[in-house]
């Protein structure tokens, strides 16, 4: 399906697929995520979801969804070194 013509659906769903992004990135800063798990491996996770929030948030079929959480992890992502 091309992008243009995504549901209300399909948006909603790309939606909540950013949360559970901002929740891992969010997670693994604050350690209730993936604490078990190597550093590197921690970093590699936040990498991917913060490219993959900032690829999404950058779509233009958004209407009125709030991305104040997404640019927050964006940001705490990209400043987010694992130790």
């Amino acid at each position: 399906m091309s992008e243009d013509v995504k549901t209300a659906e399909d948006i909603a769903q790309d939606y909540t697929a950013m949360g559970h992004s901002v929740e891992l990135i969010n997670g693994i800063i604050d350690g209730s995520k993936m604490a078990e798990e190597e550093a590197a491996d921690r970093q590699s996770a936040v990498d991917r979801n913060v490219e993959h929030l900032e690829l999404m948030v950058a779509k233009d079929f958004w209407t009125d969804e709030s991305m104040t959480a997404v640019n927050s992890a964006i940001s705490a992502g990209k400043a987010h070194t694992a130790s």
